[in-house]
């Protein structure tokens, strides 16, 4: 009886109560954390983890204090943004020449081709990610991407459902090569019987065609149904082509690895920056960077130009699926930023490199 009722008293006072968050705590702890453990050892009894900040472990309680907080209200323009849907990427891609390009299929899911190879970073084509379901259609189909090449270099970021879809990996181009963080080749290589390259942080792989690949840390987790908790690794990775960078920062929260980057590799081109669910703070804030910080992260990057990625499809958070796009636009505003320096793409919206 005890318990029933101390639950209860808990389930109230999520419910009911507002949940603050420190934002210039987080900052100083931040800026406490020791950036030469970027490079310290990541994985102990069988579990990767952050060695410069490792995650609270209460995190279960957090999730399910989540699930029963009050969630914060938003205007009717902020829960009904969203991304416009372009039509008419496959046409436009072969009509296009030789031409590289970035186009954004939809979440952190981007088509690269550049000198005539193409690459995929998180391949979702599916209509739900496990279980929240799509609200924008991908802007390339998988039949379409099987019409376009026999080959794709596919870059996994990590295991979590929107970043890894076992049906869209199975169904990449034939020929197609996967990158993956450790802990991840054998399911992988189990779904698709290719070749799969395993990389830890600060892994290099050369192609041999001029491209460079290297995996790069980010603070964030791993779970899935048949993977206990960061039984597999997380990165964001480089991909580099002569005098071409483009900085994949896939899913992180804000951490002293931008500044690194930035430093160890001048000249970033495009950086990738994710935007997606951010609320409420005080539960995502380990994890996810908010819009404030993705720019604070890109002007650490030195990178040329910021495309906005992880938004506009999946509600895995509390704010709605479009708001990331349009609380980043009203930041550019309020810093006063170059609006050209932000590529925000719609959906199936095609940017040529170089212009």
């Amino acid at each position: 009886m005890k318990l029933f009722f101390l639950l209860f008293l808990f389930i109230t006072a999520c419910s009911t109560g507002k949940n603050s968050f420190d934002e210039k705590g987080w900052q100083e702890a931040v800026e406490k954390s020791d950036r030469e453990k970027l490079y310290a050892e990541n994985f102990i009894d069988g579990k990767y983890f952050n060695p410069w900040m490792e995650m609270d472990r209460s995190g279960f309680t957090k999730f399910l204090k989540w699930r029963l907080s009050k969630k914060e209200s938003y205007s009717e323009e902020e829960e009904l943004y969203l991304p416009e849907y372009i039509e008419g990427a496959f046409e436009k891609i072969k009509e296009s020449g030789d031409r590289d390009f970035i186009l954004w299929i939809g979440h952190n899911t981007f088509l690269l081709r550049i000198n005539g190879t193409y690459w995929i970073t998180d391949p979702i084509f599916t209509k739900r990610a496990l279980l929240p379901p799509r609200k924008t259609a991908p802007g390339l189909s998988l039949e379409e991407l099987n019409l376009l090449t026999d080959s794709v270099r596919v870059i996994i970021s990590h295991n979590h459902y929107d970043h890894l879809d076992k049906e869209s990996v199975k169904n990449m181009p034939p020929e197609s090569e996967f990158i993956v963080p450790m802990g991840l080749k054998k399911m992988v290589h189990g779904w698709t019987g290719k070749d799969v390259k395993e990389m830890n942080w600060w892994d290099e792989i050369d192609f041999g065609d001029g491209f460079r690949l290297i995996c790069l840390p980010a603070q964030h987790w791993s779970r899935r149904i048949n993977q206990g908790v960061n039984e597999s690794l997380w990165a964001s990775f480089l991909l580099v082509k002569g005098d071409l960078k483009i900085y994949f920062g896939m899913d992180s929260g804000y951490f002293k690895g931008y500044r690194e980057f930035g430093e160890k590799f001048k000249g970033i081109d495009y950086a990738i920056m994710p935007v997606t669910a951010y609320h409420p703070r005080w539960f995502m804030h380990y994890a996810h960077v908010d819009v404030k910080e993705a720019i604070q992260a890109y002007k650490e990057l030195g990178a040329e130009y910021f495309i906005p990625a992880q938004w506009g499809a999946f509600n895995l958070g509390d704010n709605p699926i479009g708001y990331p796009g349009l609380d980043l636009k009203r930041e550019i505003e309020k810093q006063n930023l170059n609006r050209e320096k932000f590529k925000m793409l719609n959906i199936g919206e095609i940017l040529y490199i170089g212009g």
